[in-house]
This record gives C-alpha cells, sequence and structure tokens, in this order.
C-alpha cells in the first residue's frame, strides 16, 4: 500500500516585486500554514519523506508541515521539478519514488495538484485550494504502478474555521 499525501502552497503575496518563483507567503498563507500542519500532525500518520517545490511559496508552506510533523532534515527534500503547472513532472516525480517508502508528502503548485488528484483519485475535486491538502492510497508497493487509487480525505482551510 502506498500513499500520497498532496499539499498545495498556501496564499502567496502579490505585493512584492519579485519573480513568480520568489513570491513568499502572505498573512493568510501563513495562518492557514499553521492552522492545517498542526491539524493534520493530529489525524494523519506521519510522511516518511516530505517533498517540495523549490519555490518560496511551496517550501515555506513545506517547512510548516516539516515541523508540525517534526520531519528531520534527512528526509526532507527539494525538488524544483514540482515547481511544473501541468503535472507532467510531478507525475515523473511520483512514478520514480523509492519504494522504501510508503507514506510521501509532495509539496507543490496547481494546476498540477489538482489534475493529479483527479486523475490518481477516485472522487472529483473541483479545486484543491491553497493550503489544501489530499490524501491518496494506492493499492500496489511500487510507485511505477500506481494507476487509479482510492481518495481518503481532503482537507481544505475553509474547513477548519469556525
Amino acid at each position: 500500500m502506498k500513499t500520497l499525501y498532496m499539499v498545495r502552497h498556501a496564499k502567496s503575496s502579490w505585493k512584492h516585486d519579485v519573480i513568480d518563483h520568489k513570491r513568499p507567503l502572505k498573512g493568510r498563507g501563513r495562518r492557514d500554514g499553521v492552522l492545517v500542519s498542526e491539524y493534520l500532525s493530529e489525524k494523519i500518520t506521519p510522511p516518511q519523506r516530505i517533498i517540495s517545490s523549490g519555490a518560496t511559496r511551496a517550501l515555506s508552506t513545506a517547512q510548516y508541515m516539516k515541523e508540525a510533523f517534526q520531519t528531520p532534515d534527512s528526509d526532507f527534500e527539494v525538488n524544483n521539478d514540482l515547481y511544473d503547472f501541468s503535472g507532467h513532472k510531478v507525475m515523473d516525480i511520483i512514478k520514480g519514488l523509492d519504494n522504501s517508502y510508503d507514506r510521501i508528502m509532495i509539496v507543490g503548485h496547481n494546476h498540477a495538484f489538482t489534475s493529479i488528484a483527479n486523475m490518481l483519485g477516485n472522487s472529483y475535486i473541483d479545486n484543491v485550494p491553497t493550503c489544501g491538502f489530499v490524501e491518496l492510497q494506492f493499492d500496489t508497493n511500487k510507485w511505477s504502478e500506481i494507476t487509479t487509487g482510492k481518495t481518503v480525505q481532503t482537507v481544505f482551510p475553509r474547513d477548519l474555521k469556525e
């Protein structure tokens, strides 16, 4: 059994005059990063490895997850191929994961994450929002063999706010 946790980066700020790759989180993004990561740390089995896009907004979001799950540096990786919006490179990363890991968290971007969640899951998701989480499970022992699996759950920031 393989489990893929997908986290879209939290809300980023457009007020800074920087290239897209360097856009930071805005206040709401930072708050949502804390909210979602703390919730997940109490509700899911921790990932064995976290892999993040190198974009500032994704890396910042991944850091919240890393802290909440107390993931050691040795199990935290930056992969710039996750800075992908079509999903082709993201799928290559997923299919190429080390089979010794059963639970992986990837942190990246839309439209890739919504497309992949719909392609690999069995429930339609209209849009994975910023700081949204999707858990997918696959009945296989090899990442290279995953096809349609089961959408176990979604956690979106709006669901955690009163």
